[in-house]
């Protein structure tokens, strides 16, 4: 009986760590998205944008990493996404609600549906929106951060 106390004195005494803005160090990864399935490949990108994937994970603060997205247009849905998913904005006004079906989206602007599947992933906060500006999405497989050095991120492809 002594021992478990003495033992759980001790773990009363660990603190849990809490990273501080200036501690963390962001890393930048590159993604092809060419083949992989759109929900599957969101839900990746907002768990390292929001630091999710690391040890000093903390809610309060933004230890998520850069995501570079490339070839977005390539992205695959199941089902028939493609005909039936539609994107909507309202304007405010009566008569002002508009549609877009997914494939015209992601005909016109493929970065974009990319862009709108993580959004909706992150937390509705500022902190959130501060995950988001990490993400940038280029409908080819061209992108302008080599500087960076990003390290290519593997993600599994489902068949």
């Amino acid at each position: 009986m002594a021992t478990f106390v003495s033992s759980m004195e001790e773990s009363l005494k660990m603190k849990t760590y809490s990273a501080k803005k200036s501690e963390v160090v962001p890393r930048w990864y590159v993604v092809d998205a060419s083949g992989q399935v759109l929900g599957r490949l969101a839900s990746r990108i907002a768990t390292i944008l929001q630091g999710k994937h690391k040890p000093i994970y903390t809610p309060h603060v933004d230890t998520g990493d850069f995501v570079i997205v490339t070839n977005a247009a390539k992205v695959r849905v199941t089902g028939k996404k493609l005909e039936q998913k539609e994107y909507r904005r309202y304007s405010g006004y009566p008569g002002g609600l508009h549609y877009r079906r997914l494939a015209d989206l992601l005909r016109t602007h493929p970065e974009r549906v990319i862009e709108l599947a993580v959004r909706r992933m992150l937390p509705k906060t500022k902190l959130g929106r501060a995950m988001y500006k990490k993400l940038k999405v280029y409908a080819g497989p061209e992108h302008p951060h080599a500087a960076q050095q990003p390290v290519p991120l593997e993600l599994q492809k489902v068949q």
